[in-house]
């Protein structure tokens, strides 16, 4: 398995490239390329600039225009001339082959787009066997219908008769094509044997999930970095890695977790994130079949960033990919201690907006409707930890009891018991 960008050993400065168009306002293409900022420098790249071009959609053979290309080219050669080089200019989004060939042509520094930032992140964090071998095949999916950019140094020779060797002439190939073919089938070996390999850990993933017996099942889904792996750490008095980077988990970990004596089993998945690749949803099926069989989502929110609903889209969208949009699931909430707004003026009579909105505000809103699925906490500060405990409590007994009548004695109802913990309880 490659890391496409960076050795761990050394950063490299970097500059964002995104498009303003009808579709992408110049607020949302901001708030994308922060979003690729920050997937920058958790690859370990140092952002030095961005540009943004408004048009009407990416240009076929060089994503931005012409003009906007050269822009970029004076600014890196003027950096250059001033002793600060720029290795890479990463792109918001997936860039064809031809487009990479081009762009890497006219700025001649490494080129990049979100889908090969996403995968060396993965790369990178990639601990397990699990993990390296999905990884590895995301690798290739992206790569192959790329490959013939590799080989453009390498140029067809004709020969023979006919046309000069094109496609479907009479004549011979060139090296170029030789390897190119060569190349792709040995990428193709490569995947098929991945996939069996896949298929074989996700038979033993299954004979462990059934040895496991009929507990209910609880998985945190969300978007990348709301704080999945803090919650799991604080319900589970576990030591699941978390840091302020994206990407932080990606094996899913599952802990047993008793609250008030009831028993259930607590998964902690992959963070979703927008533009998400396709071959990376495809390839971390496996890894996803915790949210599959699970009996109750518990949905992640970091209410404090400006765009939570737009990750909430995200989110909902990919679980209705992966036939999950129906399952059982409760709203947490998080990072609510991080909440800021902007008040407005007292002669400002315009709509207010989610930056104007107090916290208060915010949860009469739409939130509103949510109801008692809903519950607002701050896994970090530890606030708001009784109310979610008791909510989920009284979701997983009504499973329980589903599955166990008999045991319905066993279990309180969620009024009758007191849901406080101390500090060393957690």
């Amino acid at each position: 398995m490659k890391e496409f960008i960076l050795s761990n050993s050394q950063a490299e400065t970097a500059i964002l490239i995104s498009l303003v168009t009808p579709y992408q306002n110049e607020r949302k293409t901001n708030e994308y390329l922060d979003e690729l900022e920050f997937l920058a420098s958790t690859a370990g790249a140092h952002t030095v600039g961005r540009f943004t071009q408004k048009v009407e959609g990416p240009n076929i053979t060089t994503y931005v225009g012409s003009g906007k290309l050269q822009e970029i080219r004076a600014f890196i050669e003027s950096e250059a001339e001033q002793g600060r080089e720029i290795g890479m200019a990463v792109f918001d989004d997936e860039l064809s082959a031809r487009q990479l060939r081009n762009i890497e042509k006219e700025l001649k520094i490494k080129i990049l787009d979100r889908t090969t930032l996403i995968l060396d992140i993965f790369a990178m964090r990639a601990q397990t066997a699990n993990a390296k071998t999905q990884v590895e095949l995301a690798q290739y999916r992206y790569m192959l219908p790329r490959l013939q950019r590799l080989w453009t140094h390498l140029e067809r020779q004709g020969g023979g008769s006919g046309s000069g060797g094109g496609k479907g002439s009479v004549g011979l190939r060139g090296p170029g094509e030789t390897q190119l073919e060569m190349d792709r089938r040995i990428i193709l070996n490569r995947m098929s044997l991945l996939k069996k390999r896949l298929a074989e850990i996700d038979r033993q993933k299954n004979t462990q999930r059934q040895n496991r017996g009929r507990m209910v099942r609880v998985a945190l889904v969300g978007y990348t970095n709301v704080g999945k792996s803090t919650l799991m750490n604080l319900m589970a008095k576990s030591e699941v890695f978390a840091e302020n980077k994206l990407f932080a988990t990606l094996d899913t970990t599952v802990r047993k977790v008793t609250i008030q004596n009831l028993p259930f089993l607590l998964s902690d998945t992959v963070g979703f994130i927008r533009k998400l690749p396709t071959d990376l949803v495809e390839s971390f099926k496996s890894t996803l079949d915790e949210v599959r069989e699970a009996d109750l989502l518990l949905h992640v929110v970091d209410v404090s960033h400006p765009d939570f609903e737009e990750q909430m889209a995200v989110v909902n969208k990919t679980l209705a990919e992966l036939g999950c949009g129906d399952k059982p699931s409760l709203t947490i909430f998080n990072k609510a201690d991080a909440y800021s707004f902007v008040a407005k003026d007292e002669d400002d009579l315009t709509e207010a907006t989610r930056e104007n909105m107090t916290f208060e505000e915010l949860k009469s809103s739409w939130l509103s409707r949510l109801g008692s699925d809903c519950v607002f906490i701050s896994a970090l500060k530890r606030e708001g930890i009784e109310e979610m405990r008791a909510l989920l409590y009284r979701r997983v007994r009504q499973l329980h009891v589903q599955r166990f009548p008999y045991n319905d004695f066993l279990y309180p109802l969620a009024e009758d018991l007191d849901f406080s913990v101390s500090d060393s309880e957690l």
